[in-house]
């Protein structure tokens, strides 16, 4: 029992060290950019900021539930194209209302998570094959779909206002900002306060040991791709929402950067741990970089560079977390010894 304490609080302390050491490095960021450029610390810089991080970030916490359990999810953003897609197919080219636009790219968005969890948790293919082969049904779909065209909402100028315009005009705070801190609260009580969320880490914990102790864990692994599916739905209802435009070939390349934004925000690739307020503060880690060596006019090709070694130093740094937890999980097991 006192070693299980232990290695909880050990768990625990270094879970936290690592959304501090995300939240020092967007703080740090901050005062270096806003040093470096008077254009940078502006209310319309920090909404393109924080616009920047929406949909990366809403993609990013259906990936936290997803990496939790130890999996991988590589089609969140040809799904979203494939979303918006079919949004802008029922509310343009078939000219039926917006809410059931929005209902629809949802829903697309979730059953190719469906798709993804029977694939994984039925037929026992490899997370990365199986999101793989889905990235390029997507794709493919959502050019077909398309005919090879954007879908433009030039006619429902509603729709755009969904994510474009504010409930806040003092600040200026686009909703689509609003709609992703919302979403973000939503998941952390799904992953906090329901069973949903506790078998979620319990696969990632040890897959073996939920299963012996009653879990379904093919079906609530189901239930977590479902919801990985849903929230790229949404991010795909989102940015079509806020380019008032469904572009087939906006996806590829969005899953890395979820994917680095729960890296970044302390999600073990290992499965097991992760907290959602980390994923929110990976997010605005990215887009803040991002935002900032645009600022300081660096070119894309080395703003990709930057983002890419950081994120192998998050990985990095877990790696080292995990390793020093192991030690001292080693040591007490020695000292009670």
């Amino acid at each position: 029992m006192q070693k299980q304490k232990f290695s909880r609080f050990l768990k625990i302390r270094s879970d936290a060290l690592q959304r501090v050491l995300a939240f020092g490095s967007l703080v740090i960021m901050i005062i270096f950019f806003s040093i470096a450029s008077e254009n940078f610390l502006t209310i319309p810089n920090i909404n393109g900021i924080l616009l920047a991080a929406t949909v990366n970030g809403v993609l990013a916490l259906g990936a936290t539930f997803v990496i939790i359990t130890g999996g991988i999810d590589l089609s969140v953003g040809t799904m979203m194209t494939v979303s918006a897609v079919a949004t802008g197919i029922i509310i343009t080219n078939w000219e039926l209302p917006i809410w059931l636009g929005i209902i629809v790219g949802i829903l697309t968005g979730t059953f190719g998570g469906a798709l993804n969890g029977v694939l994984i948790a039925r037929l026992k293919i490899p997370p990365f094959i199986a999101t793989l082969g889905t990235l390029y049904i997507a794709k493919g779909l959502a050019l077909v779909a398309s005919g090879l065209k954007p879908i433009y909402f030039n006619d429902t100028p509603r729709f755009n206002e969904i994510a474009m315009g504010t409930i806040v005009p003092v600040l200026e705070i686009p909703n689509i900002v609003l709609i992703f801190f919302f979403v973000a609260y939503l998941a952390h009580l799904l992953l906090t306060k329901t069973t949903f969320g506790r078998y979620t880490f319990a696969l990632g914990s040890n897959e073996e040991a939920a299963r012996l102790s009653g879990v379904n864990v093919d079906k609530w692994k189901i239930w977590v791709y479902v919801f990985g599916g849903a929230t790229a739905g949404l991010a795909g209802v989102l940015i079509s929402a806020r380019l008032n435009s469904a572009q087939p070939s906006l996806g590829m390349g969005y899953e890395l950067e979820a994917i680095a934004a729960v890296v970044i925000g302390g999600t073990s690739l290992r499965g097991g741990e992760g907290k959602i307020i980390g994923t929110v503060i990976g997010a605005l880690v990215i887009s803040t970089l991002t935002n900032g060596l645009r600022v300081l006019s660096v070119p894309q090709e080395w703003q990709t560079v930057v983002t890419g070694a950081i994120v192998i130093l998050a990985v990095y740094l877990d790696i080292v977390r995990r390793r020093r937890e192991a030690i001292a999980s080693a040591r007490q097991t020695s000292g009670d010894k």
